[in-house]
């Protein structure tokens, strides 16, 4: 079994030193394998995912009570750029590129902070190439121009350029035509599969999430509530009717948690 390549222990976070918005989530990530954090709108899954990755002062939250080690190290106190530094890269939701580059040099900025050689970056855009061809197709092409599969894509694999070891992913289903959702989540499974790069995603989508991840976490009013194999998750109609409000994408009708599978 791999070693712990990330553990989140206990964690809270407010806003503004008043909102509460995660009050106690837990999860672990082996190197190699792949971890969904499912839960409806409002769950807690991108502060939790923020806290992750040192952004949350970025959005005026605050770390209140938990404890979060990267590859054996007590995350507290490190900046977000160190991060990147350390192999932990995170993708946000809402696929922010820069709009007025092209998808190369959207891809290039990903190199850029790890002094990488011009033989280097070349050989990663050719590995990020032959992982999303379309954006070969669309290299020169202004970020913000092309389709929201594409600025996806590109958010994804400009991450995929600074050569994690972790990969931290927000919502990357949300508001995509199904078909770039299983290409985008066929992809990371390739990259996971051949490279052994460790993911974490947040995702509402828990039908795509569930059938992609080795294992799950999910989140209910701000608190993990249930785990275990995503393939034992799988079989669970409950999942979507008390967690996720009966719908892979709704938060509605949400119930109080059950006991968590082991």
């Amino acid at each position: 079994m791999s070693e712990t390549l990330l553990s989140v222990e206990g964690l809270a976070a407010t806003y503004n030193h008043a909102i509460a918005a995660v009050s106690d989530v837990s999860l672990a990530v082996r190197g190699g394998e792949i971890v969904a954090v499912l839960g409806a709108n409002g769950a807690g899954k991108s502060t939790t995912l923020q806290a992750v990755s040192a952004l949350l002062s970025a959005r005026r939250g605050q770390i209140t009570a938990g404890r979060i080690v990267f590859d054996g190290r007590d995350l507290a106190g490190t900046s977000a750029a160190a991060l990147v530094r350390a192999g932990l890269v995170p993708v946000l939701e809402g696929r922010h590129c820069f709009a007025s580059l092209t998808v190369e040099e959207n891809l290039i900025t990903g190199a850029m902070g790890r002094d990488a050689r011009r033989v280097e970056i070349a050989a990663d855009l050719d590995r990020v190439y032959q992982l999303f061809p379309r954006l070969k197709q669309h290299r020169r092409s202004l970020a913000g121009l092309t389709s929201g599969g594409e600025q996806q894509m590109t958010a994804i694999g400009r991450a995929l350029m600074s050569r994690p070891r972790l990969l931290v992913l927000d919502e990357p289903s949300m508001g995509l035509a199904p078909l770039v959702v299983e290409a985008i989540f066929r992809a990371l499974k390739q990259l996971n599969s051949e490279q052994g790069l460790s993911i974490l995603v947040a995702e509402q989508n828990s039908t795509v999430a569930l059938r992609f991840a080795d294992h799950a976490v999910v989140l209910e009013n701000g608190r993990s509530v249930l785990a275990g194999r995503a393939a034992e998750l799988r079989q669970r109609a409950d999942i979507k009717t008390h967690y996720l409000g009966g719908s892979s994408q709704g938060d509605q009708g949400r119930r109080q948690p059950r006991e968590a599978v082991a």
